[in-house]
């Protein structure tokens, strides 16, 4: 990770680190899943469809929002939350860049 914010540790022993649990798999990394959530946010949030983005950008940034709201629920607007970076790297690794480069953690903006 490439700040020291984003080097944060799930704090849990190896053989039961967060994203080795079960609901990764199923609800985090599934791509049906992720396919499905991506259609139910443009329409709450009336958002157009937006052109046909790279399926593993659009796989990744949604599994992120899936781990966010899976251990913190609904985040207020500007409310970020550091991700544990084995989770990241998990993401990373199951919907990797064709170009390896990744954008990173940005803190939320007062509104």
């Amino acid at each position: 990770m490439p700040t020291d914010l984003e080097k944060l540790c799930c704090r849990q022993r190896p053989d039961q680190c967060i994203s080795l649990d079960p609901t990764m798999d199923t609800n985090i990394l599934d791509e049906v899943v992720l396919s499905i959530a991506r259609v139910a946010r443009r329409e709450i949030r009336n958002i157009d469809m937006l052109p046909e983005e790279e399926a593993n950008k659009a796989n990744r940034h949604q599994a992120y929002r899936q781990y966010v709201y899976w251990r913190h629920q609904r985040l207020a607007r500007g409310d970020r939350r550091v991700i544990p970076s084995c989770v990241v790297w998990r993401i990373r690794e199951t919907f990797p860049s064709p170009t390896g480069q990744y954008k990173g953690f940005e803190l939320g903006v007062e509104i």
